[in-house]
Parts: C-alpha cells; structure tokens; sequence
C-alpha cells in the first residue's frame, strides 16, 4: 500500500512539472497583446505601475479558462509519453498495475483542473469583468487627469489631444483647448476658460465639463465655417474610448428565450448566445476529458518529448477548436439545438478517450 501510495505521489510530480511550464507559456503568449497595451499604458500614458498590474490581475482569469485545459493534456501527454519511453511504465506494468490504476492520479489531476476552470467559468470571469469596468474607469481619469497637465499636448484617448495653458494658478481659471477628431466626419475644436472633472461611475463614463468657451466645426460645404458659443458643455468619454474597456455583458438567459421565442427558435444570434451559456459548464467539462485523454496519447507518441508533447496537445485542442465552430454553424443554421452543440464535442472526445484507453490498456 505505502509502496503504491509513493507511485502515486511520484507520477502526480511528473504531471505538475511540464503542467506549470505549459500553463506559463500559454498565458504569456496569449497576453502577448495586452501586455504590449499595458507597457504602453505605463510608458506612454503615465499610469501607475500598481493600476497596470490591477489590469493584469483582472484579464488573468478569462486566459485561464482557456489555457487550464491546454495545459492538462499537454501535461498528462508529456508525462505518460516520459514514462513510456523510459521502460518505466513497462516495469510497473510488469508487476502486476494495470494501465486503471496507474491512471489513478490523473483522474485526481483531471478533477483539480476541472474544478479551477469550473470556478474561473462561473465566477472568476463575472467577477473580474466587473472589477474591469471599474478599473478602466479609473485609468480613463487617470489619464484625463495627467493630460491636464499644464503648458504640454497630451492625447488621453485616441483622437483627442488636450492643452491646458500654464498661465495662473487656480486651474478653474485656467485656459483649456481641446482637439476632438473621434468623429471622422464631424472634427471639433474648443476652447473654454475653465473646467473640471466630472466621474459617472453607473454609466461607466468621465466628463469634461468646460466652462465659457467656444466650439469650432467646419460643416459639410467647403466655403463654410461654423462658430457656437457656451457657458456649460459637457465632453464625455466613454470606457470603450480608453485603452482598456471589460468584456460585453450578455443578456440574460430569460432575454434569450424571450428572443427566440419572438424569432420561433431562428435567431442566429439568439441561438449562438445560448449556446455559450451551455458552454459555461462544457468547456470545463473539456478539461477533464483532455487530462485523460492525455494518457493514450502520450504512451503512443512516447518519442515526441515535451517540445513534441506540447506539440500533439496544441493539434489536440486545435481539433476540438474547429469541432465547436462546425458545432456552431449547425446550431446558427438550426440543424441541431443549442444543447446539442455545446456539448457533442465533448461527447465524441469523451468516447475515443474510452476506446483509446481501452486499446492501450489491452496491449
């Protein structure tokens, strides 16, 4: 019993190395992008390096839900394809453990990994998506605020550049001009003699109010030039302006039926948001199906080595990527219900997992 318990702890340890590298590089490939967004925010836009790493923090989950199961078949292939290449799963074969019960502590794997996407599916990801908005929020003040900064240009947003002169001390009376070109076809300059700061934080927006100044717009003619003057205008930006914005909300699962029974069940887009409801515990499910998965895999590609077992877990996923498009398009198209979709790709892996385990253990 010690004897097994030990083999148990030893093939666990195998698991947890090549797992950990794996689940690394795929979140930093994957944040490749973003982070380029945060360096910039931090280099370019002078954000705290404390409000870039909130940002950090809240992305981190929805890669996690992706990258979890990544990892688990890729750990469970690198693992079982080391054991096999070194006679090792030969020798333990050989006194007597069936390939069941070697798997044992893959199906303890499995289980770990399933709970964590699980968890981040259904609470991580609300839960991050709303402190994003917050967060966003606070970097759109952040930055309107730095681009206050008084005698320089700055460009808070995208297409919006602010000065504020550095003549007197009171910021109230202090001269502002603003160069507004987020709308293409309706580019906008003002200048006003005071303003402030406005924060909405139940519309996810910030306000510039101006105060006594001017609008300058050139209308669709030529020859024509336009000139309005204001006592109190409000300049609002939204946090789909900012470097950084939260996912969308979707709509709730009443709305949706409430959709498709108004379209009698041929919404495309009802049916494809119904669908990622379904997902919300399929994915997950996913990951259990992948770690266990790994183990024939890894035994029949044995030669491949972590570079090749990372490999095969990629092509793996990759497979099961384009089974749920083909899935979705059925579902968009009403060949099959959104139930349906969501979950047949786990069920055709899930079936040449057994028979594959199967195959392998009779061996």
């Amino acid at each position: 019993m010690f004897l097994r318990k030990l083999l148990d702890r030893y093939i666990f340890t195998e698991l947890l190395s090549p797992f950990l590298v794996s689940l690394g590089v795929l979140c930093f490939v994957m944040l490749t992008r973003e982070l380029l967004r945060l360096v910039e925010l931090l280099v370019s836009k002078g954000v705290g390096i404390f409000a870039v790493l909130k940002v950090f923090a809240n992305l981190l989950p929805s890669f996690l839900v992706l990258t979890l199961p990544i990892a688990g078949i890729i750990a469970s292939i690198t693992a079982f394809g080391r054991l096999s290449f070194d006679k090792e799963l030969v020798a333990m074969r050989a006194a007597g453990l069936s390939l069941l019960r070697l798997s044992q502590p893959v199906f303890l794997f499995a289980a770990l990994v399933f709970t964590l996407t699980l968890w981040l599916a259904q609470w991580g990801q609300p839960w991050s998506s709303t402190n994003l908005k917050k967060v966003a929020l606070n970097l759109l003040r952040d930055q309107l605020v730095l681009a206050l900064e008084r005698g320089t240009f700055n460009e808070p947003i995208p297409k919006m550049m602010i000065f504020v002169s550095d003549l007197g001390d009171d910021p109230r009376s202090t001269g502002i001009f603003v160069s507004d070109e987020r709308n293409a076809d309706d580019p906008r300059i003002i200048v006003a003699r005071q303003y402030e700061v406005l924060v909405e934080p139940s519309t996810n927006q910030i306000a510039l109010r101006l105060l006594d100044g001017v609008i300058h717009s050139k209308p669709d003619e030529l020859d024509e030039y336009q000139q309005v003057g204001f006592s109190n205008y409000d300049l609002k930006l939204s946090l789909s302006q900012s470097g950084y914005t939260s996912t969308e909300e979707r709509p709730s699962y009443e709305s949706i039926m409430r959709q498709l029974a108004d379209s009698q069940g041929k919404d495309p887009a009802a049916l494809r948001r119904l669908m990622e409801y379904y997902k919300d515990l399929a994915f997950p499910t996913a990951s259990l199906v992948f770690c266990i998965l790994g183990v024939p895999v890894g035994i029949v590609s044995k030669r491949s080595g972590r570079i090749g077992g990372f490999a095969v877990g990629v092509l793996v996923v990759i497979l099961y990527y384009v089974l749920n498009v083909a899935c979705e398009f059925l579902v968009t198209t009403a060949v099959i219900p959104p139930f349906a979709g969501a979950w047949l790709p786990n069920i055709i892996f899930a079936v040449i997992t057994v028979l594959w385990f199967y195959k392998i253990s009779r061996e």
